[in-house]
C-alpha cells in the first residue's frame, strides 16, 4: 500500500488542502496568547483572620487551631500551613491538582461557619475565604504618589478610581493595592486625664457605641404626602468625634478632646510603601491566566495617559515593573533562535542535495508543519510561551526528516533513470511505512510527558502536545506535499541535474566518506562481540554519569527583578523599623544596575509583612545582571549588623504556597513547642556549614519582648474586676481596637481607639490604667496585678495542624540540588531529636519527587516506544535492534552536560527523553531498508551492509539537521537563554555521540540477534513491500 499515491495522482487537492491548513495556522497565530510560561492553576485557598491585639499564641491557639481542626477533614487537601502574628492568622490550603477550585472554596466556607462558634466572641468579623493562585505574580507594578496628599485620600483614589479602571481592561484578572492607607478616624487617648474624671477607655467604647450611629429611622405617614426620616446621629470626621460627649461629671459634659483628642488619619498605622525616595501606593496588575500578557501591558499604556490626565492635583503615577517586557524579549529570543535553527537546517540540506530545489521542497516542510501546529495550539487554547516556542524550535530540527528521507529515496531512483512520477510513487511506497513508523514513533515519546501527573507534567503538558503534533503535521507533509511535488518536477531538476551535484566537493568527499564507512562497518561486523561489549560498557558507564553529573530543577530566568526580605530585630519600634528601612533603600538606590526599588515595611507588606519585616522589590536597569547584582547587594548590608538580609530573584515558577526569605525550604515540626525550638536552634548553625548553602533563615522568632500582666485574681475578685474586663481595657488602650463605623458614600471606614502615642510606651501609664468594676468604680491596674519582662515568640506556625517552623535556603552554585537536599536530610536525621520531624516544601518538594518521577517517565517512554515499534513490525527483537543506539545517546548526554558543567534539570532531561525518538529514526531507516534485502535473499551481513551503505546519506543528513537545529539552545545565544542551555547541550551531545557510534553498534546488534533468532527472513515479520 502507497499512503502517498492518492496525494501524488490528485496535485490541485494536495495543494489545496496544504494552503488551507496554511491559512488557518497564519489566522491562529494572530490569536494565540502570548505568556512566559504555560498557565498552570494551583486549587489554592487562603483564610485570613483579624482580631486586633490579640498575641501571636492566641491566634495561633484560639482561631488558628479550630479552624485547622475544621479543614483537616477536607477530601483532596495536600497541605495545610498557618502562621499567626500579632492580631492575624492566615491559613493557606493547597489541594490536589485535580480539585476542582470552585468545590474546593465552598468546603472551606463550610468548615469555617462550622467553626465560629469555637472562634474568639470578640471578633468582630468572620474569617475570611479566597481563592489564590501561587504562579500568578502581577506583570505589572505602578506607582502613585502626591507628597502634598494625605495618604488616605491617594489610598481612595487608588482603590475607587484607578483600581477600578485598571481591573476593567480586558485580560486583567485582579488589580491590588500595596501599602494602602484606609481612612480611619483615630482617638488618642490620656489615661490620667480618664482617671480624673473618672473615666474608663470602655466608657469612651461605650460612648462612641451610643453616639456615633446611621440606623433605620422609617418614614411618617403625612396626610398629604410621606416624609423620609433623616437623624444626624452619624460623625463623619475627627472635627465632630472631638466635641462628641462622653459623659456629666459634676454636672458639666465631659467631651473627647478634654481627655484625648481625635484625628483624621489611616486603618494601619504600622504600614509604610515607598516608592524609591517618596511615600506612595503601588498598584499591582494580575493578568487572567488565559490572556495575552504582551497585549495586556499594550493596553494598560494605552489608558495610562487619559489616568494620569484625571489626577488629582500633585499626585504622580508611573510604571515600575513591567513583565511584558522579559516576556517579549524571551518569547522573540526563541523565535529568532527558531528563525537561525531553520536557516541552519536549510543550509545542511542544500549542502547535502546540491540543489536549491530540492531543498526548497524539504524545507517547506518547517512552515506547513509548524502552522498546522499553531491551527492546533489555538484549538487547543494554549499559549506562544517559553516552552511551546521551545518545542518548536527543537522540532525544526527533525521536521524534515520525513521530508529529506522521502525526497533522498525517490531522487536515487531519479538516479537510475526512473521517470519523474513513476520515481515518486515507487520512492515514496518504498519509504512510506518507514515514515510512518519513524513520525508515530517519535511522537509517541512525548506520551508519557503529555500524560504526566504533578507540577512538572501540568507545566509541561503543552511543551509535549506542541512538539508531538508538530511532528506529526511534518509526517503527514511528507506523505503528501513533499512526494507530489517532487513528482512534478521537471526533468532538468532530476537526474541530470542531481548527477551534476554528485560532482561538487561536498559529494566527492562525501562519496569518499561514505566508502570508508562502508569498509570499516564490514571490520566492525567481523568483530561485533567487540563492539556490542563496548556498548555494554556506555550504558553502565552512563549510569555511573548519572550518579556524578550535577541536578538542579527549573532555572530561574533573568526577569529583572530582584527581592530582598529584611528582617530587623524582634521589638524594633516601627519608627526605628522606617528609618532603617529608608536607608537600606537609598543603600540600593545608589547601585549602578539598579532602576527603581519599591519598599514596604511593617504589618500587612503582600503577605509578607511583620511588625520587624521589611520588603524590597527591586527594579532592574536594561542588561543588569541579577546574579552579579546580589552579591554587591550583600556586601553593602554589612553596613546594618543588626538587619538579616535575603535576596532572591523571584522564581520562575512558583511552586506551593509557603512564602519566606529563600528559594528552598524545609518544615521542621514537632508536638512539643519547647522541644522542637531547641531543635531548630541547633538545626541552623550546621545547616550554614554545609557547602553551597547561603542565606539561612528561619520563622522562629521567640526573642520579642514581652510585659506579662499577671492578675492578682483574690484582690481583683475583691475589688469587683474580671479577668475579661482587665483583658478588654488592655486591648482599648494598646490594640488598636476598632470601637466604630463611619458609613460614607461608597465605603465604610473605622473608628479606632487607643492611648495617645506619649503613653503607648510608658511603664507609669500602663499602670495606671483604670479599669472598670462592678461598683461603677475605677480600678488602677497596678493595684490588681503584677507586672514583669520577659520575651515571647513573635510568629507562630502550623504545617498540618503541629507546631512547625520554615527553615529557607538558597544556593550559591558551587553544589547541586540534589547534593544540598541529601546534605540537609543527613544532618535532620542526625540532629532532630524524637517527636521532631523535617520535610521538603515547595520547590524542593517538588524536585525530591521529580528524581523519581522523570526516571520513571524515561522508563515509560522506552516502553511505549518498544511496544508501538512491535506493533509496527509485528516482532519482538527489531524493536530492540532500533533502540540499541539508547545508552549511547545518554552516555552522550551526560558526558556532554558533565564536561561542560551544565546540570541535569527538568529541561536537560526532557532532552534526554527527546533523544530516545531521535536516535531511534536511524535504527529505523537502517533496518527498516535491511528488512527487505533480506526478504529478497540476502544475509544479514549483506543486508545491513546495502542498509547503511544506501541510507548512509539520509541518516547524516537526518541527524546533521537535528544537530545544526538544536545547536542555538545549546549555544545560549540570545540575553535570557542561558536557562535552556542544558537542554540543548543534551541534544546536540547525545547526537553527535550516538552518531559516531550507532551507525555500528546497530548493526552489530542486528547480524546478532538475526543469528541468534535463527535466522528469520524479513519476510515473516514486515507488514508492507519494501525494495
Amino acid at each position: 500500500m502507497n499512503l502517498a499515491e492518492p496525494f501524488i495522482r490528485r496535485p490541485v487537492a494536495t495543494t489545496v488542502l496544504t494552503l488551507a491548513l496554511v491559512l488557518f495556522g497564519l489566522f491562529a497565530v494572530r490569536g494565540l496568547p502570548v505568556a512566559l510560561l504555560p498557565s498552570v492553576s494551583y486549587p489554592t485557598v487562603m483564610v485570613s483572620a483579624s482580631l486586633s491585639g490579640a498575641s501571636a499564641q492566641t491566634m495561633a491557639s484560639a482561631v488558628a487551631s479550630p479552624l485547622e481542626k475544621q479543614f483537616s477533614s477536607i477530601s483532596g487537601l495536600l497541605s495545610m500551613s498557618s502562621t499567626s502574628q500579632t492580631g492575624s492568622t492566615r491559613i493557606i490550603l493547597q489541594f490536589d491538582l485535580s480539585q476542582n477550585i470552585n468545590t474546593a472554596t465552598e468546603e472551606v466556607q463550610s468548615a469555617v461557619n462550622q467553626a465560629t462558634h469555637f472562634l474568639p466572641s470578640t471578633m468582630t468579623s468572620q474569617p475570611s475565604v479566597r481563592q489564590m493562585n501561587p504562579s500568578a505574580s502581577p506583570i505589572m507594578f505602578i506607582g502613585l504618589s502626591a507628597p502634598n496628599m494625605p495618604l488616605y485620600k491617594l489610598d481612595a483614589y487608588a482603590e475607587n478610581r484607578l483600581a477600578t479602571t485598571l481591573s476593567g481592561v480586558p485580560g486583567v484578572s485582579n488589580v491590588l493595592v500595596f501599602g494602602g492607607q484606609t481612612y480611619a478616624v483615630r482617638l488618642y487617648l490620656n489615661p490620667y486625664k480618664l482617671q480624673a474624671r473618672g473615666l474608663s477607655l470602655t466608657d469612651v467604647q461605650t460612648a462612641v457605641t451610643d453616639r456615633n450611629v446611621n440606623l433605620p429611622q422609617g418614614t411618617l405617614q403625612g396626610a398629604v404626602r410621606n416624609y423620609s426620616l433623616k437623624v444626624n446621629g452619624q460623625l463623619t470626621d475627627a472635627a465632630q468625634f472631638n466635641k462628641m460627649v462622653l459623659a456629666f461629671s459634676n454636672g458639666a459634659p465631659v467631651t473627647l478632646d478634654q481627655v484625648g483628642h481625635a484625628v483624621n488619619g489611616v486603618q494601619q498605622n504600622t504600614r509604610a510603601t515607598w516608592i524609591n525616595h517618596e511615600r506612595g501606593i503601588i498598584l499591582a496588575v494580575v493578568r487572567d491566566p488565559s490572556s495575552n500578557t504582551v497585549q495586556v501591558s499594550d493596553a494598560i499604556r494605552t489608558l495610562l495617559p487619559s489616568l494620569e490626565q484625571a489626577l488629582p492635583g500633585g499626585a504622580q503615577m508611573h510604571i515600575l515593573y513591567d513583565k511584558s517586557g522579559y516576556v517579549r524579549a524571551s518569547v522573540e529570543e526563541v523565535a529568532m533562535t527558531l528563525v537561525l535553527a531553520s536557516l541552519l537546517v536549510a543550509g545542511v540540506i542544500w549542502l547535502f542535495l546540491g540543489q536549491w530545489r530540492q531543498t526548497l521542497v524539504a524545507v517547506l516542510a518547517i512552515p506547513v508543519s509548524l502552522l498546522g501546529t499553531f491551527a492546533v495550539m489555538h484549538v487547543l487554547g494554549y499559549s506562544l510561551n517559553i516552552l511551546t516556542l521551545l518545542a518548536l524550535t527543537l522540532a525544526v530540527g527533525f521536521v524534515v526528516d520525513d521530508a529529506v528521507v522521502m525526497l533522498e529515496n525517490i531522487a536515487r531512483h531519479r538516479e537510475q533513470g526512473v521517470p519523474v512520477v513513476q520515481a515518486a510513487l515507487e520512492g515514496s511506497r518504498e519509504i512510506g511505512f518507514t515514515i510512518l513508523s519513524m513520525t508515530l514513533s517519535l511522537a509517541a515519546v512525548f506520551l508519557p510527558l503529555i500524560f504526566m501527573g504533578g507540577i512538572i507534567g501540568r507545566l509541561f503538558r503543552e511543551f509535549g502536545v506542541t512538539i508531538a503534533v508538530v511532528i506529526l503535521c511534518s509526517g503527514a507533509v511528507s506523505l503528501t506535499l513533499t512526494p507530489m511535488l517532487l513528482s512534478r518536477m521537471r526533468e532538468r531538476s532530476g537526474a541530470r541535474a542531481t548527477v551534476k551535484s554528485r560532482g561538487s566537493w561536498f559529494q566527492r568527499g562525501f562519496e569518499a566518506l561514505t566508502r570508508g564507512y562502508v569498509r570499516s562497518l564490514r571490520w566492525s561486523l567481523r568483530h561485533r562481540g567487540w563492539i556490542l561489549l563496548g556498548a555494554a560498557f556506555t550504558l553502565v558507564a552512563a549510569y555511573g554519569l548519572f550518579t556524578v553529573v550535577q541536578k538542579a530543577f527549573i532555572p530561574n530566568g533573568n526577569s529583572g527583578m530582584v527581592i530582598a526580605n529584611l528582617q530587623y530585630p524582634e521589638g524594633i519600634t516601627f519608627d526605628q523599623l522606617k528609618a532603617q528601612q529608608q536607608k537600606i533603600a537609598d543603600v540600593v538606590m545608589r547601585d549602578p544596575g539598579v532602576d527603581n526599588v519599591m519598599s514596604n515595611a511593617g504589618q500587612g507588606g503582600g503577605g509578607f509583612g511583620g511588625s520587624n519585616i521589611g520588603r524590597i522589590m527591586i527594579g532592574l536597569k536594561a542588561g543588569a545582571n541579577a546574579d552579579a547584582l546580589i552579591p554587591r547587594l550583600r556586601r553593602q548590608m554589612q553596613a546594618f549588623p543588626t538587619v538579616q538580609a535575603f535576596f532572591m530573584q523571584p522564581p520562575a515558577i512558583q511552586i506551593g504556597a509557603l512564602r519566606s526569605n529563600a528559594n528552598y525550604q524545609f518544615v521542621i515540626q514537632g508536638t512539643d513547642e519547647a522541644t522542637l525550638e531547641r531543635a531548630v536552634e541547633a538545626f541552623l548553625p550546621r545547616l550554614r556549614q554545609i557547602p553551597g548553602v547561603v542565606g539561612v533563615s528561619s520563622s522562629l522568632q521567640l526573642s520579642n519582648p514581652e510585659i506579662r500582666v499577671h492578675i492578682l485574681r483574690e484582690r481583683a475578685a475583691a475589688l469587683g474586676v474580671t479577668p475579661q474586663n482587665i483583658e478588654k481595657t488592655l486591648n482599648l488602650a494598646y490594640g488598636g481596637t476598632d470601637i466604630g463605623t463611619i458609613y460614607g458614600a461608597s465605603d465604610q471606614y473605622e473608628v479606632i481607639a487607643e492611648l495617645d502615642t506619649r503613653f503607648q510606651t510608658d511603664m507609669s501609664a500602663l499602670q495606671a490604667l483604670s479599669v472598670s468594676s462592678s461598683q461603677g468604680k475605677q480600678v488602677p491596674l497596678g493595684a490588681i496585678t503584677r507586672m514583669s519582662y520577659g520575651v515571647g515568640p513573635l510568629s507562630i506556625e502550623h504545617y498540618g495542624q503541629l507546631p512547625s517552623v520554615t527553615v529557607s535556603f538558597n544556593l550559591d552554585g558551587s553544589r547541586s540540588l540534589e547534593n544540598v537536599t541529601h546534605a540537609v536530610q543527613t544532618l535532620a536525621a542526625q540532629t532532630l531529636p524524637g517527636g521532631v520531624s523535617g520535610q521538603f516544601a515547595g520547590t524542593a518538594q517538588t524536585f525530591q519527587q521529580s528524581l523519581v518521577t522523570l526516571p520513571l517517565m524515561l522508563l515509560a517512554t522506552i516502553l511505549v516506544i518498544y511496544v508501538i515499534l512491535a506493533i509496527l513490525y509485528e516482532h519482538f527483537v527489531h524493536p530492540l535492534t532500533i533502540l540499541t543506539a539508547l545508552p549511547l545517546a545518554g552516555f552522550g548526554a551526560l558526558l556532554s552536560l558533565y564536561v561542560l558543567h551544565q546540570p541535569l534539570d527538568v529541561f536537560s532531561f526532557v532532552g534526554i527523553i527527546m533523544l530516545v525518538g531521535l536516535v531511534k529514526k536511524n535504527g529505523i531507516i537502517m533496518i527498516d531498508f535491511a528488512i527487505g534485502r533480506r526478504r529478497a535473499g540476502l544475509s544479514a551481513e549483506q543486508a545491513i551492509t546495502e542498509a547503511c551503505q544506501v541510507r548512509f546519506r539520509p541518516i547524516m543528513m537526518t541527524t546533521a539537521a537535528a544537530i545544526l537545529g538544536t545547536l542555538p539552545i545549546a549555544l545560549g545565544i540570545g540575553a535570557d537563554a542561558s536557562s535552556r542551555v542544558p537542554l540543548g547541550v543534551a541534544v546536540v551531545g547525545g547526537l553527535v555521540f550516538s552518531q559516531l557510534l550507532t551507525l555500528y553498534v546497530t548493526p552489530a546488534f542486528y547480524v546478532s540477534a538475526e543469528r541468534w533468532f535463527g535466522d528469520r527472513r524479513a519476510s515473516e515479520s514486515t507488514p508492507h513491500n519494501s525494495d
